[in-house]
């Protein structure tokens, strides 16, 4: 048995091959989305380089000078028995009978002050430097004496409140100047007591 064809309608067929463009455009896009897959990540692009590291420090020029150390600086100027003078460069230096281990009433409360000035007022190590002027004939005997005038004015330097544990003791016992005098020197100040006129008289024949 044949089959016959069925009358088409060619204007209607016309016009649905015209739409069909259209219809491809519009219904592509949706099948896209309805097609991807859900919960999968797109790999992102490459990561941004990260900032250089710092460069290292330059080494120091060891052509050069080394800097001069900053000087302490001053203390207060305090009033000062007889028996004290100010070194030039800074501290006291005691002398006459209170440098012998006979301390005097003014001279013990200045003590006191000092250490107390030291202990609020400094950084580091206080200096107490001995000498005496006799005995002349026994050098262990002198640098024993001048050990015991050193240990008194520590005390009264504790006294003010200044720690023993910051106090360095220089005995000199007697030295070529023949004088009784303690100096007590702030962190930093040196000891014109201690350069080459401080060397130890020889006992006397």
């Amino acid at each position: 048995m044949r089959c016959l064809p069925l009358p088409m309608n060619r204007p209607a067929f016309r016009s649905a091959l015209l739409a069909l463009p259209l219809i491809a455009a519009t219904a592509l896009p949706a099948m896209a989305q309805l097609g991807a897959p859900t919960g999968v990540t797109r790999p992102s692009g490459p990561e941004a380089p990260s900032d250089p590291a710092p460069a290292p420090p330059s080494a120091p020029d060891l052509t050069q000078p080394p800097r001069a150390a900053t000087p302490p600086a001053p203390l207060p100027r305090i009033a000062l028995p007889p028996s004290m003078h100010n070194l030039p460069a800074g501290g006291w230096r005691i002398t006459g009978d209170s440098a012998t281990g006979k301390v005097d009433a003014p001279t013990t409360n200045i003590l006191a002050e000092i250490g107390r000035r030291l202990a609020s007022g400094t950084v580091g190590r206080v200096t107490v430097v001995a000498q005496v002027a006799s005995p002349a004939d026994d050098l262990s005997l002198a640098r024993r004496a001048s050990l015991a005038n050193a240990l008194t004015v520590r005390r009264l330097l504790e006294a003010g409140g200044l720690p023993g544990t910051r106090i360095d003791i220089r005995p000199l016992g007697r030295t070529a100047a023949a004088e009784n005098a303690i100096e007590v020197l702030p962190p930093g100040i040196p000891s014109p007591s201690l350069g080459p006129q401080a060397e130890q008289a020889p006992p006397r024949p």
